[in-house]
């Protein structure tokens, strides 16, 4: 049997897919770390495990992200956009804009009814732009990132964040706790600026319905939410939001003729 795989290394967390005939075989993520090169190393290993199979057996496997260039088993690297938009296409073939909210920026992309790119845009290179800013909030009110999500939908006054900057919206947050502010409300409040800065984003690419959130942000069901309110909308949402991207580099695989690298 031949594997296609798609590895996707990102700031926080490092996916690999595993592919037979454009569906998903099985998965696997590890946190990123700082090394992205020892991170690729350890979620292959593990996806070797899951599946018993040798790199050999993998007839392409490629790698997109922002440390695809330290993935030393890969044989191609592919745009991060591109693999958001054919990862989205192929489970969502009607949807016409892709919200993909990561650790490190927010982007927004546009596409046709071949999945194919037409527009995007991407947020600034600010973590307030960004899911690291629900991390930093997260370590500020001293909760899991898991539970955000659902305890922003106990809210009923959000509070307004007064800054776009990460770094002082910390900062706000820390104030916003020494007064007792609740939680939920701080939280709430945070989605409610993301939100914000995601229509922004959606109206500058003239967004399209059906509209779909992916990336790790997608997992968070209060910024769903809030984005849905913004926008106007419902959107969709994969099962697994945090693969997509490295699903569309394994399709970019299946579909491309280049071979692995053997080390």
């Amino acid at each position: 049997m031949t594997w296609y795989g798609g590895i996707d290394v990102g700031s926080v967390t490092t996916k690999m897919v595993v592919i037979k005939n454009g569906k998903i075989s099985f998965f696997h993520k590890v946190p990123s770390g700082s090394n992205f090169n020892i991170a690729s190393g350890n979620v292959l290993a593990e996806i070797l495990k899951i599946g018993n199979l040798s790199l050999s057996e993998f007839a392409r496997i490629s790698a997109t992200g922002c440390g695809s260039s330290r993935v030393n088993f890969a044989g191609e690297q592919i745009s991060d956009l591109k693999c958001c938009a054919k990862g989205t296409h192929q489970l969502f073939p009607d949807v016409r804009t892709v919200i993909e909210v990561g650790g490190q920026a927010t982007k927004v992309i546009r596409v046709n009814e071949k999945g194919k790119i037409i527009n995007f845009v991407v947020s600034e290179r600010c973590a307030a732009g960004s899911g690291r800013f629900l991390q930093v909030i997260a370590r500020v009110l001293q909760i899991d990132l898991s539970e955000v999500g659902a305890l922003s939908l106990k809210s009923d006054s959000p509070i307004g964040f007064t800054t776009s900057c990460a770094v002082f919206g910390e900062s706000e947050a820390v104030s916003r706790v020494a007064e007792g502010t609740p939680k939920e409300d701080i939280l709430a409040g945070v989605h409610q600026a993301l939100a914000t800065k995601i229509s922004t984003l959606a109206d500058r690419v003239e967004f399209e319905e059906p509209c779909a959130m992916v990336g790790g942000g997608a997992l968070d069901i209060g910024l769903i939410k809030r984005t849905e309110m913004a926008l106007g909308i419902r959107l969709y949402r994969p099962e697994h939001p945090q693969i997509v991207s490295a699903f569309g580099a394994a399709l970019h695989a299946e579909a491309s003729g280049r071979g692995i690298k053997k080390t």
